[in-house]
């Protein structure tokens, strides 16, 4: 059953770069001791600009440790939007009204097998979850960043699983995310795929799972930035994946 989301006051515990372009912020409070959520859900961070209205952006946690009531939150650092904005200048002491937990795409359960599948920002969730599945639950993941640099480790034996995709600067859709998972070999049985990222290969990665006899209720899509364009909104529309 999923938490009902409330708002939080939290301090920046500690700021990591995990690759060039993921910078992890760590987020902790004494409340943080009634905190609860499900892998793959989000925070709404409220971020303030002078005296322009504030704005949310929300934000997949990538690791709640309870014992030091800190949550993990991971930033892509592109664009010039409010949240990277923020993150390239979080510093230790500083506070951010969060809003959380949020968000309906956590794993199923009663899924054979898992598939994840997105850009980088997929990534924070798309680990999330594979941590938090059985050990003994398969799974596979298709995840597309700069290069080689963006890879990042996972706990457990999950690291075998996942497949990173190199992206190029003027992609083609012959050899894009889409392409690699239109070939790839997938395990039998019936599963469930979670698919994040950019609009249109969000919409590519749908498509192609779709073509290969998967049906939409088995799928999960939620796209988190367009293209050329900015984030007017408080989060991101699911898309349907009819």
């Amino acid at each position: 059953m999923l938490a009902e989301p409330r708002t939080w006051q939290l301090d920046v515990a500690a700021v990591q770069d995990l690759t060039p372009r993921m910078r992890r912020v760590q987020l902790t409070s004494p409340d943080l001791d009634r905190f609860d959520y499900l892998a793959g859900q989000d925070m709404a961070l409220t971020f303030r600009r002078g005296d322009a209205p504030p704005v949310r952006r929300r934000y997949t946690i990538r690791h709640f440790h309870p014992d030091q009531r800190r949550l993990d939150l991971d930033f892509v650092l592109h664009g010039d939007g409010p949240g990277m904005r923020w993150a390239q200048a979080a510093r230790p002491g500083e506070s951010i009204e969060v809003v959380g937990p949020r968000g309906k795409i956590t794993l199923v359960r009663e899924a054979a097998w898992h598939l994840f599948a997105g850009d980088a920002t997929a990534v924070p969730g798309a680990l999330a979850m594979l941590e938090a599945l059985p050990g003994d639950v398969p799974a596979v993941a298709f995840l597309q960043v700069d290069g080689p640099e963006e890879r990042q480790a996972v706990a457990g034996d999950r690291a075998q699983q996942i497949t990173w995709h190199f992206e190029v600067p003027a992609p083609n859709p012959d050899t894009g995310l889409a392409a690699v998972l239109a070939g790839a070999l997938l395990p039998p049985g019936r599963a469930h795929a979670y698919l994040a990222g950019e609009v249109a290969l969000v919409t590519a990665l749908k498509a192609t799972l779709l073509s290969r006899g998967w049906s939409p209720e088995d799928l999960s899509a939620k796209a988190y930035w367009n293209r050329g364009r900015a984030n007017a909104g408080h989060g991101e529309p699911e898309l349907k994946a009819s």
